[in-house]
């Protein structure tokens, strides 16, 4: 198949699309419907200060059909900071097609050439195979560590 998408920096203009593939990835993955308000002011808040996190889109023909947001964890252990990969989300007639792919070499090229930068982590359901064997492939390892919270419940 032939690729029709380009990978960029999302801007201000890429918001709407940002916030629908966000409650659609919160309700395809885990079921939940995300309360549109709050997404808003949360993809806002990225697009607008780069210390909170980065999306980045693929774009074809001008439409969003991708994105991946990366946030920062300061390492004190290995002076540097890990990018944490996150709101992973691919339109369904463009997955398999090498759309996430593209989206995390751009990623990956990008932390490469960050001063400051040591690595990649992410997150993935437990029950989501599909995605684990993805980021395997991909060269990711799971990494001994089992993720914990203590969230009031915003969802």
């Amino acid at each position: 198949m032939e690729k029709t998408w380009r990978i960029r920096v999302a801007e201000e203009r890429d918001a709407e699309a940002l916030v629908e593939f966000n409650a659609r990835l919160a309700e395809e993955t885990e079921g939940k419907k995300l309360d549109r308000g709050r997404l808003t002011e949360g993809v806002g808040a990225v697009l607008g200060d780069e210390r909170k996190g980065k999306y980045f889109v693929a774009e074809d023909g001008g439409r969003v059909v991708g994105q991946l947001m990366v946030t920062f964890e300061w390492s004190d252990w290995r002076n540097g900071n890990i990018w944490w990969l996150q709101s992973v989300y691919v339109e369904a007639a463009y997955r398999r097609r090498g759309v996430f792919r593209d989206l995390m070499d751009y990623v990956d090229a990008m932390q490469r050439s960050a001063p400051d930068a040591i690595g990649l982590r992410l997150y993935v359901d437990q029950d989501n195979l599909s995605a684990q064997n993805t980021y395997l492939r991909l060269g990711f390892q799971q990494s001994g560590y089992q993720v914990m919270e203590r969230l009031p419940d915003h969802s």
